[in-house]
């Protein structure tokens, strides 16, 4: 052993002077950013003097184990920040010291998560990847000693157990969790650009193996504890218990840290004994098997063109990934710990992981009711429509609590729309998401009805009803004729204005618009639409059931379109005049997809369906004239009249024939009327490039001049409807972000050459001008903290 990791070990020598000691010899460049870091973040005061001032940590001694609680103070989660780790550095020191105790438990006061993380903003304030290489490198070091410790020291997860919170559960000697529906542990990081940076790439495929680490990592997949302990990441479960003289959740933990402090007592005491040895003579040969060169290479090669299929190559992390973790397998752990916090710096200075941070802020502010408080909170859900939309509203609702009443006008119809609810509810419990208890306590609180007079006691009533101004009015009539008067209306449409649907209202104040994306149980987002005379607590209500119901929320003025389906119009415009072009629809979804898009332009249009889109792009040419021009809005209309509806009718620009796996057959009947009909001659800009940007252009310009017109009330929440609802590529963090990374002057520049080509459909809105003659003006010019 080292004298450095000898004078670690018996608690002599601070975390600031090992990372003094050991990173800068690693990182010569950084040791000017380390002597900064000392100057602001003082060593600890000597426990005698510190133990009382925790803020996060809370201690106690229970039979010689030193029970560490993290609790952080107005918060809802426990996040590893630059707080904790100083809190925790003098706690294992007591543990080291102290010889009245002979192991430590780590467990957490908040019912429903252990350590959701690290608190990312500390890399949002590194300037280089050095930086953020050197956080990694603390973290890494605060393990292994935890690792080392001479005393045993058992997690005891109870809740969310993820990132940085999972490394520092799989640095302890021994782990429990509760085997309940909230425990689940991960490795999410990959969601952010990043890769597991506290020596979990290294811990883990010893842990549990190569293909399981290698699973978490680039997935980001949670998993539940029964399955964390096949996999070999947890030792024992404990099953929840039920409420008595404390609720249900404050007994479960107090149960989970007695069972604990006796686990850490037989480790300390010898009598429970650690044995992570493979036995039984299949993993016995399955470990010999995994240390020959042809398997391991055979694994992670497959793992690579997968990454490469599924990503295009666009995201670097899980690259990143797949070489950290074969180092540490190949070269040991001090090598696998060298690429890892390499790796990890080199990805945090990233564009795509600083834009899939962006999003992840934008995410966790669109979660939030910034309406306030409802006036009443909202009981029953009233839905009407059994149809695909419907029923999947319903679906949403009623498996997060609300009692639902689902109307339609015919038992065929209704039926159809049950038997879609059971569907769902059957999946999850295939999956194990829920018990059979569950799934039937939740269809207890269902509904089905073909009377209106049902909706009586209905506190907010979801029509999803055909997309026709006239049918959407008689139902609003029919619906104020029983429901409550304080119950609010709300309209699942993706065009129509909600000022005219509202127009047919005796209570105009009450009704808002709640377009949902198909389909609803799977689609995160939802995009609540208000008119001038929608009252505020009509928005909150509105906002908060979305919430409720797993939606990231997003609030938009009324207007032809609203902001997603007016964008995307722009973008599919383009494409069928590319199509009329010549372009193979092969071609043109690989264009997009490139670009980052998950499905192509030619493929997206047979989704939304050609019907849909006719109809929809004939009202937005009427209201916004020759800036919506671009593909022939006929062509679409002989589609449909050939019986072209996409997807749902088996035929679109593509065929679907149920069979055909990966690539499908484009319908030539399709393209022989764009070919003979409405074939175009190309007036210029078709590069594979150019061809990309004329489409997300105007996209991107669309979404700037809905800013302009107030349609959006931040660049935030135009960045996430775009990516959760359309699918723009969530590495550039949405359009807005997109722009300041690509340039508005570039932009500018590309779409005014468009311009002298196409005309109207490439005039940049004013903003983008503004921007392009002065680049100091950027949509976020300053970014704001948050967590992991």
């Amino acid at each position: 052993m080292s004298a450095t990791r000898f004078l670690s070990a018996i608690g002599q020598i601070s975390r600031q002077q090992l990372l003094q000691n050991k990173c800068a010899r690693a990182y010569p460049a950084a040791a000017q950013l380390q002597r900064r870091l000392m100057a602001t973040n003082p060593a600890p005061a000597p426990l005698a003097a510190a133990s009382g001032a925790n803020k996060h940590l809370h201690t106690k001694v229970v039979n010689g184990v030193l029970v560490i609680k993290f609790d952080s103070p107005n918060a809802k989660v426990n996040s590893l920040g630059a707080e904790v780790s100083d809190e925790f550095e003098r706690v294992i020191k007591e543990l080291e010291t102290n010889p009245s105790v002979n192991s430590a438990v780590l467990i957490s006061g908040k019912p429903g998560c252990f350590v959701a993380g690290a608190d990312i903003s500390m890399l949002e304030d590194c300037k280089t990847a050095e930086d953020a290489t050197l956080i990694s490198h603390g973290a890494q070091i605060m393990f292994e000693r935890m690792e080392r410790s001479r005393k045993p020291i058992v997690a005891a997860i109870s809740g969310v157990c993820l990132g940085g919170g999972l490394e520092l559960a799989l640095a302890c000697h021994y782990r429990i969790a509760t085997k309940d529906n909230k425990t689940k542990l991960g490795l999410p990081e990959v969601m952010l650009g990043l890769l597991p940076g506290g020596g979990g790439t290294v811990r883990l495929p010893k842990l549990s193996s190569v293909p399981t680490a290698l699973d978490l990592s680039l997935t980001g997949k949670q998993v539940r504890a029964d399955r964390a302990k096949r996999l070999g990441i947890v030792d024992l479960l404990v099953d929840p218990l039920g409420p008595g003289l404390q609720p249900a959740a404050q007994n479960t933990i107090d149960y989970l840290e007695k069972t604990a402090v006796q686990v850490a007592n037989d480790l300390a005491s010898g009598k429970l004994r650690i044995n992570r040895e493979k036995s039984g003579l299949v993993n016995k040969l399955q470990a010999l098997v995994m240390d020959t060169d042809y398997v391991k290479n055979k694994i992670f090669d497959t793992a690579r063109k997968q990454v490469l299929k599924a990503t295009g190559g666009l995201y670097p992390a899980p690259l990143k990934i797949l070489d950290v973790i074969r180092t540490g397998v190949d070269k040991g752990t001090d090598a696998g710990y060298e690429a890892e916090r390499k790796g990890f710096g080199e990805l945090s200075a990233t564009p795509e992981s600083k834009g899939l941070f962006a999003l992840f802020r934008g995410q966790t502010e669109c979660k939030k009711n910034r309406f306030g408080k409802p006036e009443r909170p909202v009981k029953t859900v009233g839905v009407l429509g059994a149809g695909l939309m419907g029923a999947g509203i319903v679906q949403v609702s009623v498996d997060k609590g609300y009692n639902v009443i689902m109307k339609d006008a015919t038992d065929a119809g209704l039926a159809r729309g049950i038997g879609q609810v059971q569907k769902g509810l059957e999946t999850a419990l295939k999956r194990k998401r829920i018990s059979a208890l569950e799934r039937d306590q939740t269809l207890a609180h269902l509904l089905p009805t073909l009377n209106y007079n049902d909706f009586k006691t209905a506190d907010i009533v979801i029509e999803a009803v055909f997309e026709d101004i006239n049918i959407k009015h008689k139902v609003i009539k029919e619906l104020e004729a029983v429901v409550p008067e304080h119950c609010v209306i709300a309209t699942n449409t993706s065009a129509i204005p909600i000022t005219k649907i509202a127009a047919g209202s005796s209570r105009p104040e009450k009704i808002v618009g709640m377009h949902y994306f198909s389909p609803v149980d799977k689609m995160q987002l939802l995009e609540i639409i208000t008119h001038p005379g929608t009252s505020k607590d009509t928005i909150a209500q509105a906002v908060a059931v979305g919430l409720k119901q797993g939606k990231v929320v997003i609030t938009v003025g009324d207007g032809p379109g609203f902001y997603t389906t007016r964008i995307l119009a722009t973008l599919l415009s383009e494409a069928i005049r590319l199509l009329q072009e010549g372009v193979d629809p092969k071609e043109l979804d690989q264009y997009t997809k490139k670009f980052g898009f998950p499905v192509g332009a030619a493929t997206l249009a047979d989704e939304v369906g050609i019907d849909v889109g006719s109809h929809i792009a004939v009202d937005l040419a009427k209201s916004f004239g020759d800036r919506f021009s671009g593909g022939n809005l006929q062509a679409m209309q002989d589609l449909v009249l050939a019986g072209f509806l996409g997807r749902k009718s088996g035929k679109g620009i593509f065929l679907y024939d149920g069979q055909s796996k990966g690539s499908r057959p484009v319908n030539t009947d399709a393209h022989e009327i764009f070919k003979q009909k409405y074939s175009l001659v190309s007036k210029g800009a078709n590069t594979p490039e150019d061809l990309t940007l004329r489409m997300v252009s105007r996209f991107v310009n669309e979404a700037v001049l809905c800013l302009e017109e107030k349609i959006l009330d931040s660049p935030l929440e135009g960045d996430v409807g775009a990516v959760f609802g359309l699918g723009f590529p969530p590495f550039t963090g949405g359009p807005f972000r997109w722009v300041d990374l690509y340039g508005a002057g570039k932009l500018v520049s590309k779409m005014q050459s468009y311009g002298e080509l196409y005309g109207a459909p490439f005039k940049p809105a004013q903003t983008l001008l503004d921007m392009a003659k002065d680049p100091s003006k950027k949509f976020y010019p300053k970014t704001a903290a948050s967590k992991l």
